[in-house]
């Protein structure tokens, strides 16, 4: 189904039309669109796996099953009645979340709600299926093995993170044992533990017929009880002395490396948006300092970026700086990209600097807001942040009013060059 795109030039503030409704357990934002026909919905509730358990391997399983059949219909007739429809439903595992996304006609909303309900909290859990997505998983996982950046950049998590957070990715060896070792009854004991109406939130965007909408939801999930799920995971990044990982990858002859340190602050932190702001102009797109500087000017690597990656409002996140160089030009490239990192926090970064990616950063979320299913995203992403709907009618004020001095005095707060950890995988200099 095409994305409708919206003309939001001439609307009122998003504050002004989005309806809240308690519908059972389900917290639901409502928003009519002018599109004629299309909606589009994005929805989550809480699972919290204990990562140190590696349950997030287990939710991942029962994610991917959920589509496979249920108590009442078989994957096939889920997928015909879905399909008949033009609908699309899909689902995700999102940390401490599981997550689900859809869309349909206005007319077709009602039953497609209830296939959703369905899947969520009958699935069928055929032990035939069961052993396809084990594989399909073990497959991925594979995979993962002989990528040079995904190594590395697991290899950095483990550093930053214990394993009970959930940044932290397990060695993948690891992953592929656990994974080898889960049955059925794992993915079944985890469901009935997990999945239930904890925070249960959906966004819905488009032509809406709220009533139909309502009387859909009350009926799929109204008497869906919560779980009271439990699990652990430490709060912040651990504190520890920088260190050097290097994963050995025979005849990778390019190496993908990864500097980054755990950030003390959440997503809801008054210091957030200058640091992103900052983070951003020092490797977050083509105009940045670190591409300027790493490859265009000395040409050491085809690729380089920084982000904050993964903050959350419920958990810190890290800085993170990827850099894929060859053999030759390790020791250079590595070098290069600090110094591009000390100079940013040593000058500062410029006025036209912190303008130009202002434009930047609130044009790419203006342009996330043009369909119903960006808005949809953004509603949902924002609400299960804990922010009002207010927070994106003022985003872009919010990004336009960072000052240069705000951002360098985040970044000097922040960002600590000889705190960086280390990680490499490829083929090394002494051969490993």
């Amino acid at each position: 189904m095409p994305q409708p795109a919206l003309t939001t030039t001439d609307l009122p503030p998003l504050t002004d039309r989005v309806e809240e409704r308690q519908v059972g357990p389900c917290r639901v934002l409502l928003l009519k669109t002018p599109v004629q026909r299309v909606v589009s919905w994005t929805g989550s509730f809480l699972s919290l796996p204990d990562f140190a358990a590696g349950e997030e391997l287990i939710q991942e399983l029962t994610v991917s099953l959920l589509d496979k059949g249920t108590q009442r219909r078989d994957r096939f007739a889920i997928a015909e009645a879905l399909e008949n429809r033009g609908a699309k439903l899909s689902f995700s595992s999102e940390e401490l979340w599981v997550g689900f996304k859809g869309q349909a006609l206005r007319d077709d909303v009602p039953e497609v709600m209830e296939a959703l309900a369905e899947q969520l909290r009958e699935p069928l859990f055929d032990p035939d299926e069961f052993t396809k997505a084990q594989a399909q998983l073990a497959a991925r996982y594979q995979r993962s093995l002989e990528k040079t950046g995904n190594q590395a950049s697991a290899a950095l998590r483990r550093q930053i993170y214990g394993d009970g957070h959930p940044n932290y990715t397990p060695p993948t060896q690891q992953s592929l044992t656990r994974l080898a070792q889960s049955t059925v009854d794992d993915v079944t004991d985890y469901h009935a533990q997990h999945f239930g109406s904890d925070e249960l939130l959906l966004a819905v965007v488009g032509d809406l017929d709220i009533d139909a909408l309502t009387a859909a939801l009350e009926k799929g999930f109204g008497d869906w009880p919560g779980r009271a799920a439990q699990g652990d995971y430490e709060a912040a990044p651990r504190e520890r002395e920088p260190r050097t990982v290097d994963v050995a990858m025979p005849e990778k002859p390019n190496v993908d490396v990864r500097l980054g340190h755990g950030i003390p602050i959440r997503r809801d932190h008054d210091d957030y948006l200058p640091l992103y702001l900052g983070v951003f102009l020092l490797g977050g797109n083509f105009s940045a300092r670190l591409m300027h500087t790493v490859r265009d000017e000395m040409g050491l690597t085809y690729g380089i970026r920084a982000r904050l990656q993964d903050v959350h409002t419920r958990y810190h996140g890290h800085l993170q700086v990827n850099v894929t160089l060859s053999q030759d030009a390790l020791e250079q490239g590595e070098a290069a990209t600090r110094a591009v990192m000390q100079e940013l926090l040593d000058e500062g970064a410029t006025a036209d600097e912190v303008a130009a990616n202002q434009t930047t950063l609130t044009g790419s979320f203006t342009v996330g807001l043009a369909t119903t299913r960006g808005l949809a995203m953004a509603l949902h992403r924002n609400a299960r942040r804990g922010f009002g709907v207010d927070y994106l009618d003022t985003f872009t004020e919010r990004v336009e009013a960072v000052t240069p001095e705000q951002v360098n005095a985040a970044l000097r707060a922040y960002l600590t060059p000889e705190a960086l950890h280390r990680a490499r995988a490829g083929t090394l200099p002494d051969g490993s």
